[in-house]
């Protein structure tokens, strides 16, 4: 992996290669080792090192931009000349800004020497754990582990620069029938390969496919739901970019007023829901810098119910007469681990002291769901979504599960959702799709809609 020296000297070697007045350049290097298993066997092992070096060259507010995974001195010098040859024939940018300076970023604690050294010896361990469990149960089990080791790096030519080393691991797993009737899942992102628990995973797992055994048709309609923290996540993190400030006042999103304003001050949910973002947190890897390359710091979207602050990018900052803001260049909201160059940051949904078992236990009639699938928007600027459940949905009656239940689609926003919210669990890090996450709790919220049932396992 590179070096924060080999970093800088790279990056400095391109800079004096450039011969337009604004050069910036983004060095990624990425390791990752990962087991694949499925039908009770390994099937694939990996280990793989990408690198990637980005340049955006600028004169005239025209901007050109190339990037090579070849580091060597012709590869470089031919980059740099492509990114100034395609910045001569692009349109001026009305809204470009004058590079960031020299900046002080702040430590995140986001890296774990032993997870970015992790090989087989150290995986292979849980896959087995797994696998043992699934056949005494007389199942089957395919999963993930992996673990990842990035390594970050941002220079221009008004003196910026930034390097930053993070870590990150996962663990997930279906377990299945052998006639494939029957699926239950569970997964656990660690940014410590050492926290991982591949006991606990597959016992969750084994359990909620025994209990999935020939579920039953209910009829579509509006459901008081339980969600587990990781369908939470997969709702909740998708409300990163409405809070962005520009997009609000030019009325795309949930918190634009008719006829023009926000809604910063508003309470529009209960007390007990708070949304933030804090990249000092050690649960979840996030970037020292922002998507503009600022300095990160915590912030408050919802606080207490309350609409907190809008992210403000540096040009709708300068627009408007307000602050730049972490999250305002795009940078905000359920990134992936590991952190990385466009300034992901750790999404925090506060959660309370009750436990899964005690959300469950209050709900007279209601759906458990373990978590979603195929997720896609309907509207943007509600931010309604449709999807299916997946992998354990179950009746609740009178505080206990009882009946299995058939996958169904929702059509559900994460707006409606948390204004429904009538109670909160404990919350934890959750892997949701495409990589997305997020600190999320179980929750319990009604009005859920379910439009129709799914004939899927």
């Amino acid at each position: 992996m590179i070096t924060r020296d080999e970093a800088q000297k790279l990056a400095q070697k391109v800079l004096g290669l450039a011969t337009f007045p604004e050069c910036q350049v983004t060095i990624t290097s990425s390791e990752q080792a990962y087991t694949r298993f499925a039908n009770n066997g390994v099937t694939t092992a990996s280990f793989n090192l990408r690198h990637n070096l980005s340049i955006v060259v600028t004169r005239d507010g025209r901007s050109g931009s190339m990037a090579v995974n070849d580091f060597d001195d012709a590869s470089l010098k031919s980059a740099v000349k492509l990114a100034e040859e395609l910045a001569a024939i692009a349109p001026p940018n009305p809204e470009r800004m004058a590079p960031v300076g020299k900046q002080e970023f702040p430590a995140t604690n986001d890296l774990d020497e032993r997870t970015a050294a992790a090989r087989a010896p150290e995986m292979i361990p849980h896959v087995k754990t797994i696998i043992d469990a699934a056949l005494a149960a007389k199942m089957v089990a395919a999963g993930l582990i992996e673990r990842s080791l990035r390594v970050t790096s941002i220079a221009n030519k008004a003196g910026l620069f930034g390097f930053h080393r993070s870590s990150d691991s996962q663990l997930t797993t279906t377990i299945r029938m052998a006639d494939g009737s029957s699926s239950g899942w569970a997964g656990q992102p660690s940014m410590k390969l050492s926290e991982l628990d591949s006991k606990g995973l597959a016992a969750i797992a084994i359990e909620k496919c025994s209990k999935w055994k020939n579920p039953q048709r209910l009829e579509p309609g509006k459901y008081t739901v339980v969600l587990e923290p990781t369908a939470t996540g997969d709702l909740v993190r998708l409300m990163s970019q409405a809070f962005s400030a520009r997009a609000t006042e030019e009325g795309r999103t949930f918190l634009s007023k008719r006829g023009g304003g926000n809604r910063l001050g508003e309470k529009m949910f209960p007390e007990f829901v708070t949304l933030r973002m804090d990249p000092f947190d050690a649960r979840q890897p996030s970037s020292p810098w922002t998507g503009d390359w600022l300095p990160t710091r915590t912030m408050s979207w919802i606080e207490k119910g309350v609409i907190a602050n809008l992210a403000y990018d540096r040009y709708w900052a300068s627009k408007t007469g307000k602050e730049a803001t972490p999250g305002g260049g795009g940078g905000f909201g359920g990134g992936r681990g590991g952190g990385g160059g466009g300034g992901a940051a750790s999404l925090i949904m506060e959660g309370g002291k009750d436990s899964l078992a005690d959300l469950i236990a209050g709900v007279e009639k209601g759906l458990l769901v373990t978590h979603l699938w195929y997720i896609r928007g309907v509207n943007p600027q509600t931010l309604q979504q449709t999807g299916l459940t997946r992998d354990g949905l179950f009746m609740i009656e009178n505080g206990k599960i009882t009946t299995p239940v058939m996958n169904m689609r929702f059509l559900e926003s994460p707006v409606r959702l948390l204004q429904n919210c009538v109670r909160i669990g404990q919350a934890q890090r959750v892997r949701g799709l495409e990589g997305g996450m997020m600190i999320a709790p179980s929750i319990v919220a009604t009005d859920f809609p379910l439009p129709s049932v799914s004939d899927a396992v």
